[in-house]
């Protein structure tokens, strides 16, 4: 039997309607798998609603993030949420976050705090990975239209807490702060049926802060657009390859034939930014011959982090189902090293190390809300990290 939607939320203009759990629904518990309501009404039936510890663990690394989400969730229930801070680099089986409380006070938000936490950790990761593949070269986030446009801002966070350069969503400037870019579309050139009058164009009428990246691949090769748009145009910065993967070739050898006709031409100061299918093997290989990397569908619709939810503790003593640890846990790292040990959480903690799980929120209050800089400033420092103990290809190939 298919029941009848309970409504359908309405967009701004007349009777467009959306696809889109709302807000409030989320906030009420209905966005939740089933068996949470049937497991929710046996407990109140019965009167059992003991107090428990729950951790957030997954069996591989990642970058933490999604954290703001689940505390605007979690907001005048009666719990108290650990966490690592956003943009923390977590290895296999450490608890990221932990929630404490009476279990039907969240019971049925656990889909809802997974799928949080899942789905922007993924992105946050494969940003991560490819701003560590890119070196000292710009990565630029390209892919929202990859996805639901309901996700826009929270792919672009995920994204600049990863340590993207920047991102072209529009949106990102309303709801995160963060200033978009970007470049031209194929469909300004066909607009104009002419790329000259279109590179032209451009220049005259964007803003003149904006860097001009001419698009050089809609008609003719890259090689022959590249020429003509410095021949022809007073001002051009940068040049973008964005031809898909089956028409490209050889890209090394096209994009080193455009440096070489840029600079004997006295322009070897244009920059070359590629785009189109761009994913992690293709930054680190090229990385010494792109300035810019516009990545899309890589990292926007990357896999979300198979994190779980298990209860550790209950009434203050230790349970935890089989394949998981029992008892509440901190982590420790070694900054130097970049190693990190689990103790559980009331034991003594080491002298050398610093303490990763912190307490923001408490009694359904949040007490420290997450700083989308710092939480990208965590992840760039750990890259250096990274890159200083000589393991920077162990996380860009993923093999941790």
């Amino acid at each position: 039997m298919q029941l009848k939607p309970m409504h359908l939320q309405r967009g701004g203009r007349g009777d467009v309607m959306f696809l889109v759990v709302r807000d409030e629904d989320i906030k009420d518990g209905i966005a939740t798998d089933k068996y949470f309501i049937w497991t929710e009404k046996i407990l109140k039936e019965k009167g059992v609603n003991p107090h428990v510890v729950a951790e957030f663990t997954a069996s591989r690394w990642g970058i933490f993030s999604g954290l703001n989400d689940v505390l605007k969730l979690m907001e005048g229930t009666d719990v108290d949420i650990y966490a690592m801070p956003e943009g923390t680099l977590f290895f296999p089986h450490e608890p990221v976050m932990v929630v404490a409380g009476r279990y039907l006070e969240f019971a049925r938000f656990e889909t809802a705090m997974l799928g949080f936490i899942c789905h922007s950790s993924g992105v946050s990761t494969k940003a991560f990975r490819a701003k560590l593949a890119a070196g000292d070269k710009r990565i630029l986030s390209f892919g929202t239209r990859r996805q639901h446009p309901a996700l826009a801002a929270m792919i672009e966070r995920a994204a600049w807490i990863g340590g993207v350069d920047g991102v072209s969503n529009y949106a990102a400037e309303k709801y995160l702060g963060i200033e978009s870019l970007g470049t031209m579309p194929h469909a300004l050139i066909i607009s104009f049926g002419d790329q000259i009058e279109a590179w032209k164009a451009y220049n005259e009428v964007v803003d003149k802060n904006v860097p001009r990246t001419m698009l050089v691949d809609t008609y003719c090769d890259e090689k022959s657009e590249a020429i003509r748009a410095v021949e022809n145009v007073e001002r051009v910065d940068a040049v973008r390859l964005d031809t898909p993967g089956s028409r490209r070739g050889d890209i090394r050898k096209i994009i080193e034939e455009i440096r070489w006709e840029l600079k004997i031409r006295g322009k070897e100061s244009v920059r070359i930014v590629l785009s189109g299918g761009v994913d992690i093997e293709d930054i680190y290989s090229l990385r010494d011959v792109v300035d810019s990397f516009g990545v899309g569908t890589s990292i926007a619709g990357a896999g979300p982090i198979d994190f779980s939810m298990d209860i550790v503790e209950r009434e203050g003593k230790f349970c935890a189902k089989r394949g998981k640890r029992s008892g509440m846990k901190q982590v420790y790292r070694d900054w130097e090293r970049f190693e990190d040990e689990v103790r559980l959480f009331r034991d003594k903690a080491p002298d050398d190390r610093e303490p990763l799980l912190r307490k923001y929120m408490e009694s359904g209050k949040t007490i420290t809300e997450p700083d989308l800089s710092e939480s990208r400033l965590i992840a760039l420092r750990q890259m250096e990290v990274i890159r200083n103990i000589g393991r920077e290809e162990d996380f860009i190939f993923d093999r941790i």
